[in-house]
């Protein structure tokens, strides 16, 4: 591999070839571009063996392990990877081998991050990304409790936060309390990552359908027309309300299988991206003041963070990117 310093790059040994082919010497040719003899007549000979593909550098592998651990070590060390979830310092001394090499076998199968095993099954998870905007959506439902007028305890201590959740009670007698869960409502589309999320008083049938409707249309006027949704097995979702009403705007309702979070793994991520930039971002004086922040957080989310799985570019990106090409 070239590093800064390297007397040749791919440019240079293109320059070396055809400083070569014009008719000068090897010596003077390798004289002058500062490196020796045999070095030159390896790239001319690279070029004349395999053209334009024989400038470029190659792994280092070696094309044959003789010291290679055997195969059916190998298996042993994933057997007890997938079935007892082990780490190479308890593998080690189990069949009697050094943990960097129990490292090294389970990084050559995929095995050495337990984040990309499926715990009950030890299965790698097979990641996917489906190939337009509005292909599938994902939806899920994040519980969060509320917080007290004044702040909770967290923002001034036990005692204070104690008291306020006690006022703010008492307060509210004749209505909704406040001190109870609120039910963060989201929809992530699956290729491009756009968002949309409510905070809601429940998890009932009603009040998805309800979500649902608002957000459709949030992806409708982002030019995305949703073919598919994809759920977890929660009542709401269950229930037959939900199933017609996508059903009636001709979208096909998918569940994921029971305690697979897996697969609905994309919005289940930004449930945690929520907590993280959102909801536990700073302490909250009020839970309304919590909710008012959730629009700031998304706009932020869609049109001016940095997403991993999108090259570093935010989800709008994507869409703006991608316009008119899945009509």
């Amino acid at each position: 591999m070239s590093h800064r310093n390297a007397r040749l790059t791919v440019h240079g040994r293109r320059i070396l070839v055809e400083r070569v082919l014009s008719g000068r010497p090897v010596a003077h040719v390798a004289a002058e571009m500062g490196i020796s003899r045999p070095t030159a007549h390896k790239w001319v000979r690279r070029w004349r063996a395999e053209g334009e593909a024989g400038l470029h550098d190659r792994p280092s592998r070696p094309h044959t392990t003789p010291h290679r651990t055997h195969a059916a070590v190998e298996a042993q060390v994933c057997r007890l990877r997938t079935g007892r979830k082990l780490g190479p310092a308890r593998i080690g001394p189990i069949l009697g081998l050094p943990t960097s090499t129990v490292h090294r076998i389970l990084a050559r199968h995929g095995l050495n991050r337990l984040a990309w095993l499926d715990r009950p099954t030890g299965r790698v998870i097979r990641r996917y990304e489906r190939a337009r905007p509005g292909e599938l959506v994902h939806v899920d439902i994040k519980k969060l409790g509320n917080i007290p007028d004044g702040g909770g305890w967290r923002t001034v201590g036990r005692t204070a936060g104690d008291r306020n959740r006690q006022a703010t009670t008492d307060q509210r007698k004749n209505s909704t309390p406040v001190i109870g869960y609120s039910y963060i409502h989201s929809a992530v589309d699956d290729h491009s990552r756009l968002a949309y999320s409510e905070v809601l008083a429940d998890e009932r049938k009603e009040t998805a359908v309800g979500f649902w409707a608002r957000a459709n249309a949030f992806f409708a006027a982002h030019g995305i027309g949703v073919e598919r949704v994809l759920t977890d097995n929660g009542s709401c979702y269950k229930s037959k309300l939900f199933t017609q009403a996508l059903a009636t705007a001709g979208i096909t309702h998918k569940k994921t299988r029971p305690y697979r979070p897996q697969t609905n793994g994309k919005v289940e991520r930004f449930n945690r991206t929520l907590l993280e930039e959102w909801a536990y971002l700073r302490p909250y004086t009020s839970n309304d003041e919590r909710t008012a922040a959730l629009a700031d957080f998304l706009h932020t989310y869609n049109h001016h963070r940095c997403h991993t799985a999108l090259d570093g570019h935010p989800p709008i990106s994507r869409i703006n990117n991608t316009a008119g090409q899945y009509t």
